[in-house]
């Protein structure tokens, strides 16, 4: 099995959890947030996934099976090592939102005698 067949459950368990999300806040009719917001933080994660990565692989730490890999590589590191920055970036917010307790409806009123 390659490092993307490996990545593949984890991608599609964020991607469906990412759809649902979607769907609960249209339901909710919640803000949306700034797709600046979110291409920031992306930004970010990525980089410092990137840097890291590089790290741990340039001092042995962690190593990969060249017939595994794509061959695509971000300085040191396979492009496969980035699922999992991309799992989280979407899997956490989605929980998120997926998980959010809401007061019951009739929470804040009192009880009529």
């Amino acid at each position: 099995m390659t490092y993307w067949g490996l990545n593949v459950p984890f991608l599609v368990v964020a991607a469906v959890a990412g759809i649902a999300a979607l769907v609960v806040r249209r339901r909710r009719r919640a803000p949306r947030a700034s797709l600046a917001d979110a291409a920031l933080v992306a930004g970010i994660l990525l980089v410092m996934t990137a840097v890291f990565d590089n790290v741990m692989i340039g001092i042995g730490l962690v190593g990969y099976d060249e017939a595994k890999i794509s061959g695509v590589f971000v300085g040191i590191a396979p492009l496969e090592d980035f699922a999992y920055a991309v799992a989280a970036l979407v899997l956490l917010p989605s929980l998120w939102v997926l998980l959010e307790r809401r007061p019951a409806p009739n929470q804040n009123e009192r009880p009529s005698r």
